[in-house]
């Protein structure tokens, strides 16, 4: 994989003057300018809920079980699955989820020249508006991997940084090279608890990284559901707790105020204009020649973008 700092020790200084998240999970930038990234939502014992890696051929049970509950999440969504999978990226905004940009190849962002990490951004962005009907106004690195650099292309397009203070590690189990079993999944998903007990986040909530990746991780999220609404006060979607109430550039789709969405209001606008939202059959496939022909769409954007990158690339 381009640019994996998994087993990689960097040459870099011990000041970590570019405040780099794999270096030492800093999350408060050096630059004045830019804002310290989201690692959890501050209201006491609050959890803020979200999914990375989607959107998944195969999630119509996990979708279900959440619309059974009826919880809401946040689903940071990879462009090229959205392009691979419309009509569940459609289902999800159909389910009042909240959705957020995951780049488009999920790589290490740092390893990118600054024109190409504004690309994984941006066409990412142009996805979603084309198959959901909304632009993302937030974004999670692939694996945290994050600087300022970064940062300021993110937010040149307007995208608020949002991380994790937890980790369930529950993508790892199956992965090639990976030796993370599913007690120890189980296990993190249970210090999380732990932490919610033990007045951890008594003045202030938390985020725990899991994905809708694999049949495995979904189900363990449905596993442990129960428990994390035991523990937590209230389980919500990021932008919910952060009280982000419009969290896309259109404005004709919001999201509750945490005190709404916690005295029951789970929604309060679904009038995405673009492409219709609808479930797809559970087991049926949606991978749309439409969906994948219409890249040229975004691309037909491309050169338009270019202006962005000016003041970017010189950060």
């Amino acid at each position: 994989m381009a640019g994996n700092f998994a087993n990689f020790t960097p040459t870099y200084s011990p000041s970590d003057p570019d405040c780099w998240w794999t270096y030492d999970k800093c999350d408060t930038p050096k630059l004045a300018s830019l804002k310290p990234d989201v690692t959890g939502t501050p209201a006491p014992l609050s959890l803020g809920y979200g999914f990375d890696d989607g959107p998944n051929c195969s999630h119509n049970a996990f979708y279900d079980y959440l619309s059974q509950q009826n919880q809401k999440a946040t689903m940071f969504y990879i462009g090229s699955n959205v392009m691979d999978w419309p009509l569940q990226a459609q289902r999800a905004i159909a389910d009042g989820h909240e959705i957020c940009v995951h780049t488009w190849s999920h790589h290490y962002m740092t390893a990118f020249e600054s024109s190409a990490a504004f690309a994984e951004l941006w066409y990412t962005m142009q996805a979603i508006k084309l198959v959901v009907g909304v632009t993302p106004k937030c974004w999670r690195p692939p694996f945290g991997d994050v600087d300022d650099r970064i940062r300021a292309i993110a937010t040149a397009l307007n995208l608020t940084t949002i991380v994790w203070q937890y980790d369930s590690n529950d993508w790892q189990v199956g992965a090639p090279g990976s030796t993370v079993t599913s007690q120890q999944v189980d296990q993190n998903y249970q210090n999380l608890i732990t932490s919610a007990g033990n007045g951890t986040f008594n003045t202030a909530g938390t985020i725990m990284l899991t994905h809708e990746l694999t049949n495995y991780t979904m189900q363990e999220a449905i596993n442990w559901y129960p428990k994390l609404k035991a523990a937590f006060k209230s389980i919500v979607p990021v932008g919910v707790g952060m009280n982000w109430t419009q969290p896309y550039v259109e404005t004709n789709y919001s999201l509750p105020a945490f005190s709404q969405y916690t005295a029951g209001q789970l929604t309060v606008s679904a009038t995405a204009t673009g492409a219709s939202a609808s479930s797809s059959s559970p087991g049926g496939s949606s991978k749309s020649s439409a969906g994948r022909t219409s890249i040229a769409s975004i691309v037909a954007f491309g050169a338009a973008a270019a202006g962005v990158m000016v003041g970017v690339l010189s950060v």
